[in-house]
């Protein structure tokens, strides 16, 4: 009898997130599979709430039209990212009700991925594919690829439009080392600053963001990092954008090391406090120093 009559009325339901520019060889070859043992298969496609990540570069929409392009056949829906697994297995359940109130039903989905996620009500069975084709390695490959025509243009400006405003956080640092502030200047700039940087996400803290760029951009360590304030910092790179930088400050006391101009700085200078002013920093670094001078740190006739 014919194994796909025998079991007419099942219906196959793929989880995955398709997140490719295309479908490869290895994703049309577990659809195919799917298909042939299914009369109906409904295709759950992961979404997640942050936008354009690494992770997640494409919407629901461009997804399911490169999906219904190669087979139209295909019910393609959204699957939200939730808190937990628990909750995101209630949803899935909840959705295919909604969308399939009867029939024999069997999920489809990865190891790694699905099947050690769900904790729902329908029996699952791994997709495994013939050829493994990573899809964070598709992505890392296009991404390394110079593309110049006006599909991959209007693409860029499309995803700049489709996510959300950014902060990009900071710190900097008045380091000091006796009745000295520690400053900083870059190359082809006549004016100094406060050590600093963005914070990374390898991070495990603003005063570890703290400790790193010292090290980075002094070769010093530091103690008793105190934490002054944060405002919002008018760099001239994001003058006209939306996204903005924001920096947490901190005073922190020198504790070892010889000083010396590392990284993206070409020149470190111990200024005495009674002769530091605001007009020594670069424009976008002067609000810090009224912020420092404010906490009281130092006496105000010391700063100037």
């Amino acid at each position: 009898m014919d194994t796909k009559q025998d079991s007419i009325a099942d219906i196959g339901v793929i989880i995955g997130r398709f997140q490719v520019h295309d479908l490869h060889t290895s994703h049309i070859e577990l659809i195919e599979g799917v298909m042939a043992k299914h009369r109906k298969v409904v295709l759950f496609l992961g979404v997640s709430p942050a936008l354009v990540t690494k992770r997640n570069p494409l919407d629901f929409v461009s997804r399911k039209e490169m999906i219904i392009a190669r087979f139209p056949q295909l019910t393609v829906l959204a699957l939200p990212d939730v808190r937990s697994d628990q909750e995101w297995s209630l949803t899935l359940d909840r959705r295919i009700r909604e969308v399939l109130p009867v029939g024999k039903i069997m999920l489809y989905g990865r190891k790694e991925g699905v099947l050690e996620r769900y904790r729902g009500e329908f029996p699952m069975t791994e997709l495994e594919p013939t050829i493994y084709v990573s899809g964070t390695e598709v992505r890392k490959n296009i991404s390394n690829e110079v593309m110049t025509s006006r599909d991959f243009r209007a693409g860029v400006i499309y995803a700049a439009y489709n996510q959300y405003d950014k902060v990009f956080t900071g710190v900097d640092v008045a380091v000091m080392k006796g009745h000295n502030v520690l400053l900083a200047r870059k190359p082809n700039e006549t004016e100094w600053r406060f050590i600093g940087g963005f914070a990374l996400p390898e991070d495990t803290s603003f005063e570890d963001t703290v400790r790193r760029e010292v090290r980075s951009e002094a070769c010093i360590e530091i103690q008793n990092i105190r934490y002054i304030g944060s405002m919002r910092i008018d760099d001239w790179r994001y003058r006209e954008e939306s996204d903005k930088i924001i920096s947490l400050f901190y005073c922190a006391d020198y504790a070892a090391g010889h000083i010396e101009p590392n990284d993206d700085i070409s020149e470190l200078r111990l200024v005495p406090i009674h002769e530091f002013t605001a007009s020594m920093l670069v424009e976008e670094h002067r609000p810090l120093f009224n912020l420092l001078n404010s906490t009281m740190m130092f006496h105000q006739e010391e700063i100037g």
